[in-house]
């Protein structure tokens, strides 16, 4: 159960006119009285002979009643109440409660004989509820309505238990404003499924993702067609920016701007330069140079060097500090929101679907310190600047490898965010780690789908052998991978492995033994992706061709001479380690 403060209104009569109107999309049915201050005030709903001007004149009597001069500018005061999609419809009696409950919580009529100011309840719908009243009490006095907005919250926790409702998980003043019901309507008249606040908030957000300087940051945004308008300072420093989304104006003919700050909160100016306060400025010339020579600047390449950059921030979130797990989430939220843009097609929506949601779990009061989310940051700009990914190919497997990473850290966040009672964010994190299973499972099938054939293809006494080698390694895990669908992907990857040069035995103790599994719906299809990445293999499981040594590597671990499980294990951490 939402309730909606609004305080700023300062004509009743134009509230009352919309709240017993037919809306503007004709959504208003039937509209009445639930409740008031006095329990007879005029309906204009019901009551023929009753009209909105003589409910409007007894709201605001009070307000009338003093000097012109000692009036409020604005005193009217409004709040929407509204039930979660899926609960019960509510009687008008329970709504009738509901409304005396809110306001008595809000200071508005907060009864016990102290003196209130009047008020009346409109339903028009069948899940939400109006409040209407008026910023003078019945003695002339300013009702104590401080911070209205959270008292309300509050009182809709307690009424949520007590009616067995939908429980809201408590906020904490951080969240991004929501959109208003003018932009709501606004947006459907128009036929978008989003409000102009919510477009422009993850296109910025997009924009930011792995931006290092002003200038690229404005230049992401006005190259995504928004409207951007500059505030500097007369000395010419940049304070603060706003945007629009072109085609929407006001009554005037002008841009309606959103400055970034009521967007979200960690979207203004001077906190989106917090974020690459901790970048290093002399890297990315070096970085160019690199990839030119190596090859590494492809969506592939970047989706590797996402994979490996996550793989290091799981360990991080669960152990680390909080000011450096905070910068980590944060970081992960751009790194989705890159990914999200530069996926394909049919991953697109949902990744785009996990960043949203994120977005909520990427900002707590915990103050993140910057400059340890670096490695996270430069894989999101990397994404950015790796460009599109085909759905296939190398492209693809790389992008399952870094949704399945991606995965696991925003499940430690959803956990690090509960241990710390952010309620909103851990319920955040955990929609978005559906999105991403949703959006794994259609990124893996092809590339996993050609692994388990080469593994189905390995003979006998090769696939008898990898089934040795993981009850070996694994041997509390063993039986349930062995019965997984994925087992044939693992074994061709372990047969990789051993081609690459690397024991399989020890490399797969130790990407089974440092990050946790319990989460995962496929253990070998993870146990897949993170030894490929570790080892270096290809994602896109193209078979390796054998070295001209492999048959006698194999006769040599055969060999009584063969390592110990000990010596195995700490071979693969080296090994393992090199490869991060």
């Amino acid at each position: 159960m939402i309730p909606s403060v609004n305080k700023s209104g300062s004509r009743t009569i134009g509230l009352l006119v919309y709240l017993y109107g037919p809306g503007r999309s004709e959504e208003h049915v039937d509209p009445h009285l639930v409740a008031s201050f006095d329990g007879m005030s005029p309906d204009p709903g019901r009551d023929p002979n009753a009209t909105l001007k003589d409910l409007q004149q007894l709201l605001d009597q009070p307000v009338m009643a003093l000097a012109e001069h000692a009036r409020p500018s604005k005193h009217v005061w409004h709040t929407s109440v509204r039930a979660a999609p899926g609960d019960r419809i509510l009687s008008d009696e329970e709504w009738a409660d509901i409304a005396r409950r809110i306001v008595a919580a809000t200071g508005i009529d907060p009864g016990g004989g102290q003196p209130g100011c009047r008020w009346a309840a409109v339903r028009h719908a069948a899940d939400h509820i109006h409040i209407v009243g008026t910023l003078v009490t019945e003695d002339g006095h300013r009702p104590d309505d401080f911070r209205s907005g959270a008292r309300a919250h509050a009182e809709a926790r307690l009424i949520e238990k007590e009616l067995g409702l939908h429980q809201v998980a408590p906020g904490d003043g951080t969240a991004a404003k929501r959109p208003t019901s003018a932009e709501r309507h606004k947006a459907e008249r128009r036929g978008r499924a989003l409000t102009a606040r919510e477009e422009l908030r993850e296109t910025v957000r997009r924009a930011v993702a792995g931006a290092r300087t002003d200038e690229e940051f404005f230049d992401r945004l006005t190259a995504s067609g928004l409207v951007v308008r500059k505030r500097a300072a007369p000395s010419g420093d940049l304070l603060g920016y706003k945007v629009a989304l072109p085609g929407d104006l006001n009554r005037d003919g002008e841009p309606v701007f959103y400055p970034g700050s009521r967007l979200a909160p960690d979207l203004s100016l001077p906190c989106i330069r917090e974020r690459w306060s901790g970048d290093d400025q002399d890297a990315p010339a070096a970085r160019r140079e690199e990839a030119i020579r190596t090859g590494r600047g492809s969506p592939a390449a970047a989706r590797r060097g996402t994979a490996s950059a996550l793989w290091q921030a799981v360990l991080v979130v669960p152990h680390g500090e909080d000011p450096v797990v905070a910068a980590h989430i944060a970081a992960a939220g751009e790194v989705l929101d890159a990914l999200a843009k530069t996926s394909a097609a049919h991953t697109r929506r949902e990744l785009r679907a996990a960043a949203t949601a994120f977005e909520r779990a990427s900002r707590s009061h915990v103050r993140a310190v910057r400059g340890h989310d670096r490695a996270l940051r430069q894989a999101a700009r990397d994404l950015v600047q790796g460009g599109l990914a085909l759905g296939r190919g190398e492209d693809g497997a790389t992008t399952a490898m870094a949704i399945d990473m991606l995965f696991f850290l925003v499940t430690a966040a959803a956990h690090w965010h509960a241990r710390k009672g952010h309620a909103q964010q851990a319920e955040a994190a955990t929609r978005a780690a559906e999105h991403l299973r949703t959006a794994y499972r259609a990124a893996a099938a092809q590339p996993l789908g050609v692994l388990q054939q080469r593994g189905r293809r390995l003979s006998r006494p090769m696939l008898q052998r990898q089934t040795v080698l993981l009850r070996e390694a694994l041997p509390e895990l063993a039986e349930q991978i062995l019965a997984e669908p994925g087992w044939h992907a693992l074994a061709a990857t372990l047969a990789d492995t051993e081609t690459s040069g690397h024991d399989p035995a020890a490399l797969l103790s130790d990407v089974a033994g440092r990050r946790e599994l319990g989460s995962a719906d496929s253990i070998s299809d993870v146990l897949v992706w993170r030894m490929r990445r570790a080892a270096d293999l290809p994602a896109d499981a193209s078979p390796l061709p054998e070295a001209s040594t492999a048959g006698n590597r194999s006769a040599t671990r055969r060999t009584p001479s063969r390592p110990s499980a000990t010596g195995r294990r700490r071979s693969g951490e080296e090994t393992s380690r090199k490869a991060l």
